[in-house]
């Protein structure tokens, strides 16, 4: 059985029910639970939260909200893998044992189903325990500074001060949309970040993180300006 368990709970801060704001003209988590209904993979699409206003929301969009949250998993110190474990660990005890769980959040309106299809494809292929969508660095992070209070600079790595851009590795960077996984690596706790993970590469015009008012901006920006472009086949 293939389950998609999207974590959203109710307290965020930087972003006042974000999970349930509307994004594109629907609540934000509509476009995750779509994405998932959408993309034929799932036997269960469930949302795991703490929050009953967040639970009427993602029934009416077509997601099952089956327990509530335990409290020691809804702060902000609750990690996505000891949330997902958590719901494998109640599905196992409802007799509905699952094989590949797929954590969605609720925060990831740029999600395609095709993106998850292939991912799964690779998580089965390889073999590997988990597999996750990444994007490229829009810069060489070689060349990243730090900066302090008073406005001033240095390179982190100065090594590469005079390096050209084109001889730099490019490198990348997590999606922040999804993580397919074997029910029992979930369960054992596996790192997601770790050689034995794969990953799918991801175009970075359809990669935001949206943790503050000007990450929400800017995603809605996008979305307005890939909602124009031609339809890319799923």
């Amino acid at each position: 059985m293939k389950v998609a368990v999207i974590p959203a709970r109710g307290g965020s801060k930087r972003i006042p029910r974000k999970n349930i704001r509307p994004f594109a003209g629907r609540p934000m988590i509509s476009h995750s639970i779509e994405a998932a209904r959408d993309s034929g993979l799932f036997d269960r699409i469930i949302v795991s939260t703490d929050d009953a206003a967040i639970a009427d929301v993602a029934r009416e969009c077509g997601a099952e909200v089956p327990f509530v949250r335990p409290a020691d998993l809804s702060d902000d110190h609750a990690t996505s893998i000891a949330v997902i474990a958590h719901a494998v660990g109640w599905l196992r005890d409802a007799g509905a044992a699952p094989h590949d769980v797929c954590c969605l959040y609720a925060t990831a309106p740029f999600v395609r189903p095709a993106d998850l299809r292939a991912a799964l494809a690779m998580l089965h292929d390889s073999g590997a325990p988990f597999c996750f969508p990444v994007t490229t660095f829009a810069f060489p992070i070689q060349r990243a500074l730090a900066r302090d209070a008073a406005g001033a600079v240095h390179m982190l790595h100065p090594e590469y001060e005079i390096t050209r851009s084109q001889d730099l590795a490019e490198h990348v960077h997590d999606a922040g949309q999804f993580y397919w996984g074997r029910a029992q690596a979930w369960v054992d706790g596996l790192p997601i970040y770790a050689p034995h993970s794969r990953t799918i590469l991801m175009p970075r015009h359809r990669v935001q993180d949206i943790d503050t008012p000007d990450d929400w901006q800017r995603a809605e920006l996008m979305h307005r300006a890939l909602s124009q472009m031609p339809t890319e086949e799923e």
